[in-house]
């Protein structure tokens, strides 16, 4: 069975890596509760890291990997078809040679992190009139917590600092304990 090639981006493997390997993630915290207790939360899944290692031999071996770093160096994420897994649109996170070159024989590795944008698509806007905010004027904007959600997280997404999105929401006491379904005031 001959299987299609690795691509990313515009870059196309003239054959495949030698080995891949795929890992999946879990997040989960641990809350001390007072008197020897505790209570752990499932922040859910985290990013696919998808890792592996392959050769390019023959002649012009060094120019196809320096072809495969320029993709490497032009960052942001790409579309990556592998001829096992299912796509994903990730960032190509790490490249390296795992020998000293030679102009007919390159051994790389790499490493790809999935884009898992669900929070991009967990955004919600809910308007509140002027009259019910702290401090009246203009428009409350409001983030509705989803499962996996950090603070942290959300305020890197926001483009806000953590400290100014406490400070909107002075109802947050500990800023590792978030709830789904919880309405974050963003702006």
């Amino acid at each position: 069975m001959e299987l299609t090639p690795m691509q990313y981006k515009e870059y196309v493997w003239p054959h495949n890596p030698r080995s891949y390997h795929i890992y999946y993630e879990r997040q989960v915290a641990v809350h001390k509760i007072p008197f020897g207790n505790y209570a752990t939360q499932d922040l859910g899944l985290t990013r696919r890291v998808m890792t592996g290692e392959g050769e390019f031999f023959g002649e012009g071996a060094y120019t196809e990997f320096k072809k495969l770093a320029s993709v490497f160096y032009s960052g942001g994420p790409g579309t990556l078809i592998h001829p096992v897994w299912q796509s994903a649109k990730a960032y190509f996170v790490k490249l390296s040679l795992a020998q000293e070159p030679r102009k007919d024989y390159v051994r790389y590795r790499f490493t790809f992190w999935e884009d898992y944008d669900r929070y991009s698509q967990g955004l919600r806007r809910e308007s509140v009139p002027a009259a019910e905010q702290p401090g009246g004027g203009g428009e409350a904007e409001y983030y509705v917590v989803v499962r996996g959600d950090t603070l942290w997280g959300i305020s890197r997404r926001r483009g806000i600092s953590l400290g100014a999105l406490l400070a909107l929401n002075p109802e947050i006491r500990n800023p590792n304990v978030i709830h789904v379904g919880q309405r974050i005031r963003v702006r």
